[in-house]
């Protein structure tokens, strides 16, 4: 088994703070989570995680005019410029501080200098310090011709800075407001200056002179002025976040009430007034056309994209809104369920990353979740007391189990067919059966002395094994005669067991670290690792503290995942017993447990710096205010009041193997095996030109005919940079131009890059043109060698696919009305000399006799008044 997985995507989070951001053609939306960045295309409804990340959580990211270069920014002030593109970071900067706001200005100018004609990068330079503010700056506007800067603070003024020293500027404060400045804005001529402030206020600034009323002269010189004074009155509600349109005069509005107001300036028309989230909106941005509008909330982690012409939502995501219990890969591969304290099911599509359905029906947190074997219903287990099964193809709650008694769930088994399902409970040391065709409980397995904390069917779904914090695991024959079962001892209370897929080894995973395969392996070392802030011991002799919560086995049974209450997922091979890799959660500070050594800088008289509640300190009298329950950490009064610590609730594999996913403090993390970067290995910077297609493309063919092999000129790179120029004439030349024999070779090697836009091209090719065999070569040799890739990626390649079998039934039908046609032709033909035997009519004997009189006449040279036409 191939064990070399690494990171792919981040489902689960969508928003956790900081500022959102459109990329400059307004297809895709980049939003921080956490320490990393995920992109959503909006267009292509797909989402993925860019590969770098952060030592601490984002506060500010920003891209380039151009949209390649993207600036993240930590709260540690630490930065990493990236190759948007790419996805490849370029260099590492730190601000020695925290940055509050950050802005790209035009042109983008890449930090290098030139030498020998080649521009080598260099790290950022200081261009100048503004410094005349006395609070944060909440936000950094630039003019359109990037000579000016416009700053709001939350000392109550704008500020407007120039560039580089101009002569005759000088830096201009705008005062007047009576709270923090949360937006300052040019309008499209610069003519004018609109700012926002906390209290909901909007003032329109124009470097105007002030006139004498009764005479209309100036009495002052030209300044900077308010012109023009609106207010939002949204009662108590503060504006937290504001963005500004200038092409289209529209400016956007957050307030701490959840709801968003979209007004048309200078004549402040209100155009909407919606609420869009149950708490605060903590971040607005609008797109390059102005058409969508994107709202991030922090509280409840929410992303939205809004489309204010046709008011409808282009994009509403939420992740939980507590920790992940369990999750789970659907049969098929293509869907993974997640179940968390706040009572939620959730559905992520694998491919597009996006949730495309929840379940609220449960009551309490829900703590496991399995598929049945066919993937099309869905077992949950919740504190709530109910089993509830949920049908995926009609997303509805259709059987709900409940116990005799009152109980909480916490363990749950389906077997193979989908008859049976079992729960275990922390109140109750028995195990549950139900048929889930009648609903009724069938049997209560009694024989442990403990809670049942894990459960699992064997492949052949006769045999349950359990495991309790009585330190056994028992394997239960369920339809057997005799339900009684021999316990195998342990030393520490169980925490999970799995069967392996062919049913012939019991894995446990114990409470002192341990897993026992009935032939151990002590990973107690393995997964310790990260100290807690308020630890007094080092993480390496923490070992004790640390045991896997969730363990499963691979598709081909050959190695077990394990994660738990700490930073790292083993994986191990259950033959040997040995450790092969350990996978980060996260490195991330923010959250508890990620840091090996702990900095003593941190450690205070008063105890860990963490640890210690400085909102006394904050300036803002909401801030300062603390509503929340001392040490409560989940729940809508407790609102979080400690940091929150790294663990890994659930692991599982996908039927595959090739990637499996975890549901963490950071999120569901995907790791796998395909998570190379899409490379274009003809995308470099080179003069693609008809010309130099066609010579490629002669080349390839004089290499053909000579029979040696050309690296430099071959079919395939005249294919590809003719996909590059996308010259429709020119793509058919070169297509049609490639020899039969060789394409399955070109097939094989195109870039994937390249596959959608190639099936695209053949699917048009087999319906406008006549090479019918041809085409249908290409189209035979795409499924043959691309065939797993297409049906993984079945929802990227739809409108590709949908073409391709619209082509092929067109073909058909063709090829159905010919043969129809040819075989009514060779039926006539076959029957004509049959007709040739029977007696003749009379009408075809006087057309004969007429013909040998004509014959005759034309024999004697009479050719009559007129010319004599012969037909045939």
């Amino acid at each position: 088994m191939k064990t070399d997985f690494k990171f792919s995507n981040l489902l689960g989070t969508v928003y956790r703070k900081g500022n959102l951001l459109f990329t400059p053609d307004g297809t895709c939306l980049l939003s921080p989570v956490g320490n990393r960045v995920s992109v959503f295309d909006l267009v292509q409804n797909t989402s993925y995680t860019l590969p770098f990340s952060h030592r601490t959580n984002i506060d500010r990211l920003d891209l380039s005019p151009k949209g390649n270069l993207l600036l993240t920014v930590d709260e540690n002030g630490r930065a990493i410029l990236t190759n948007f593109h790419r996805r490849i970071a370029i260099h590492h900067f730190s601000f020695k501080g925290r940055a509050d706001a950050c802005k790209s200005g035009k042109p983008p100018s890449t930090p290098g200098t030139e030498t020998n004609g080649e521009i080598e990068f260099a790290p950022f330079v200081l261009h100048r310090d503004l410094a005349a503010h006395f609070d944060t700056i909440q936000n950094v506007e630039w003019s359109s011709d990037s000579r000016f800067l416009l700053t709001a603070a939350k000392d109550l003024t704008a500020r407007v800075w120039s560039m580089d020293p101009e002569e005759g500027f000088e830096p201009t404060t705008l005062a007047g407001h009576r709270q923090g400045v949360v937006g300052a804005y040019f309008n499209a001529a610069q003519e004018a200056i609109y700012t926002v402030s906390q209290d909901g206020a909007l003032f329109r600034w124009e470097y105007v002179t002030k006139k004498d009323e009764e005479t209309m002269e100036d009495i002052s010189d030209a300044r900077w002025r308010i012109v023009k004074k609106d207010f939002f009155m949204q009662n108590d509600a503060k504006v937290n976040c504001a963005a500004f349109h200038a092409p289209s005069n529209l400016l956007v509005v957050g307030f701490s009430n959840g709801l968003f107001g979209l007004y048309d300036l200078p004549e402040f028309n209100m155009i909407h007034l919606l609420s869009v989230s149950q708490s605060n909106i903590d971040v607005v941005t609008i797109n390059k056309s102005g058409e969508w509008l994107a709202f991030g909330s922090s509280k409840h982690g929410q992303l939205l994209v809004w489309e204010w012409q046709s008011e409808s939502y282009i994009l509403k995501q939420q992740g939980h809104l507590d920790s992940m219990n369990a999750l789970a890969y659907s049969p098929d591969g293509t869907k993974i369920i997640t179940a968390a304290d706040d009572g939620k099911i959730k559905v992520w599509d694998v491919k597009s990353g996006f949730c495309i359905v929840t379940f609220t029906e449960h009551t309490s947190g829900v703590t496991a979740c399995q598929f049945a074997k066919k993937g099309s219903v869905l077992f949950t287990a919740s504190l709530d007391g109910s089993i509830r099964a949920w049908d995926l193809i009609r997303y509805r709650n259709f059987r709900t189990f409940t116990a005799p008694s009152r109980l909480s769930f916490g363990s749950l088994a389906v077997d193979p067919s989908g008859e049976v399902v079992c729960a275990g409970s922390p109140d109750s040391f028995d195990i549950h059966v139900w048929s889930v065709q009648t609903g009724q409980l069938l049997d209560q397995l009694s024989g442990h002395e403990g809670p049942v904390s894990s459960l699992g069917f064997a492949a052949d779904g006769n045999h349950l094994v359990s495991g309790s914090w009585d330190h056994t695991v028992r394997i239960w024959s369920i339809f057997g005669r005799s339900q009684t079962s021999e316990p195998l001892q342990l030393m520490s209370d169980i925490l999970s067991v799995a069967f392996r897929p062919d049913g012939q080894q019991v894995a446990a995973s114990t409470l002192d670290g341990q897993l026992s395969f009935w032939g151990g392996v002590d990973g107690r070392r393995d997964v310790s690792g990260g100290r807690r802030v308020a630890d007094r011991r080092t993480a390496a002799n923490a070992a004790g503290t640390k045991s896997f919560n969730r363990i499963t086995y691979s598709a081909d049974g050959s190695c077990i995942l394990a994660g738990g209450n700490s930073k790292y997922i083993c994986l191990y091979d259950v033959t040997t017993g040995s450790l092969i890799k350990k996978f980060t959660v996260s490195v991330n500070t923010s959250i508890d447990g990620t840091q090996e050594i702990l900095n003593s800088r941190d450690l205070t008289e008063a105890g860990p710096r963490a640890l210690i509640d400085e909102t006394g300190e904050a300036s803002d009298h909401e801030e300062r205010v603390d509503r929340t329950l001392p040490g409560a950490k989940r729940g809508d009064a407790g609102a979080r009041t400690t940091r929150p610590e790294v663990r890994v609730t659930s692991v599982d594999f996908a039927p595959t193997g090739r990637s499996f996913c975890a549901a963490s403090t950071e999120g569901l993390l995907i790791y796998s095996l395909d998570t190379d970067f899409v490379f274009d290995p003809y995308d470099l910077d080179i003069t693609i030109t008809p010309s130099s297609i066609i010579a490629t493309l002669d080349a390839a063919k004089d290499a053909a005919a000579s029979g040696t092999v050309d690296e430099e000129n071959t079919f395939l790179k005249a294919l590809i940079m003719a996909f590059r120029l996308n010259e429709q004439k020119l793509l058919r030349v070169v297509y049609e131009a490639i020899p039969p024999s060789d394409i399955p070779h070109v097939v094989r090697s195109v870039p994937s890059v390249y596959l959608p836009r190639l099936l695209r091209f053949v699917a048009h090719a087999a319906e406008e043109t006549p090479h019918l065999e041809f085409n249908l070569m290409w189209i035979e040799s795409l499924f043959s060698s691309h065939g797993r890739y297409f049906k993984e990626n079945t929802g990227q390649f739809a409108p590709e696919l949908r073409a391709v079998q619209r082509a092929v039934d067109d073909i058909r039908e063709n090829l159905k009305r010919l043969t129809e046609k040819n075989l009514y032709n060779l039926n006539y033909l076959l029957s004509k000399p049959v007709l040739a035997n029977k007696k003749q009519s009379s009408a075809l004997l006087a057309m004969e006799t007429e013909d040998a009189e004509v014959d005759e006449e034309m024999a004697d040279g009479d050719e009559g008044d007129g010319d004599w036409v012969g037909l045939e």
